[in-house]
């Protein structure tokens, strides 16, 4: 990878994307091995997580390392003690961190100020580990990217952010519909929109449901309240109650269209029972593929692990 840290998709270069893509599938058939063999991973965790937690933790292992988890209570990022400070201190002690913030920014002066690489595994603007274990789940199941179109249902949040920057990267069209006022970034779709230029890839901010998952080849949603937004819970299910994904809305898309959700689900809101159960359900897949994209960017980070693409 050209950067130090990981923080964005946008830190990518498409040569770093495919080649995430090639070693996460190599890895996961190879199972365990010891390239990471004495190196440790802090998480640093000002938010809860499941898969985000078991899968860094399960990753490093199975890389023959080990992984220490610091809770908001133990580390108490910028209020305890000043980011820079953890910073040091962490350089110190392990030899990567990856990060789960409420804020972007902390993440930011986190690489800032460390000597060690920075792995964004959420923040407010970006999730872009989920975008790659995603974008390698379609690759597992369609054979390829490039052409294919994604649309996305819902909040324009930081799984839709970093899906648009992944998408314009790889070559997939992106299609988003939103309620007015929850519509993605302007930044981050211009970001997108700037990669797509080079990869041929077409993204667009739409606000009729019907029409982003016209003929698409996956329709991805995300829940409607993110963490941190709970107050806000009764104007949002008032706000996207026409967003949700049901059977007559996948009706609209490609035949052989895969649903995704990167979870947790509230099913009954943004998606049915009936689609999160269907065979065009993935998000089980994409679960696991977390593990995998994520020991391959562990890899690359700490020094690369000398596998020979395969990705196309």
């Amino acid at each position: 990878m050209h950067t130090k840290d990981y923080l964005s998709v946008a830190d990518l270069s498409s040569a770093d994307f495919q080649l995430l893509l090639s070693e996460a599938i190599d890895l996961k058939s190879e199972g365990w091995n010891n390239a990471l063999s004495n190196r440790t991973l802090a998480l640093v965790f000002e938010k809860p997580s499941l898969r985000t937690r078991v899968s860094f933790e399960v990753a490093m292992r199975q890389l023959g390392g080990h992984s220490i988890y610091l809770s908001p209570a133990e580390i108490g990022l910028g209020k305890r003690e000043s980011v820079a400070d953890v910073a040091r201190v962490l350089s110190r002690y392990v030899n990567i961190i990856a990060a789960r913030t409420f804020s972007q920014q902390s993440l930011e002066e986190l690489g800032r100020y460390c000597d060690i690489p920075v792995i964004n595994a959420l923040s407010d603007e970006e999730h872009p580990c989920q975008a790659l274990a995603d974008l390698l789940t379609i690759y597992e199941l369609k054979g390829s990217l490039k052409g294919l179109t994604l649309a996305f249902i819902g909040d324009g949040n930081n799984v839709a952010a970093s899906l648009a920057l992944a998408c314009g990267l790889s070559g997939m069209n992106f299609k988003i519909a939103s309620p007015v006022g929850y519509e993605i970034s302007g930044i981050m779709l211009e970001r997108a929109q700037i990669m797509a230029e080079t990869s041929g890839a077409h993204i667009a901010s739409l606000s009729d449901p019907r029409l982003a998952v016209q003929g698409a080849d996956i329709v991805y949603t995300d829940t409607w309240t993110s963490m941190g937004q709970e107050a806000e819970n009764e104007k949002r299910l008032l706000a996207f109650s026409a967003y949700q994904v049901d059977s007559a809305l996948m009706e609209l898309a490609d035949r052989d269209a895969i649903f995704m959700h990167c979870l947790p689900a509230h099913r009954g809101q943004e998606v049915t029972d009936a689609v999160m159960d269907s065979p065009a359900s993935v998000v089980m897949a994409q679960a696991e593929n977390r593990l995998h994209i994520q020991k391959a960017v562990l890899l690359q980070l700490l020094g690369g692990a000398g596998i020979t693409p395969s990705f196309r």
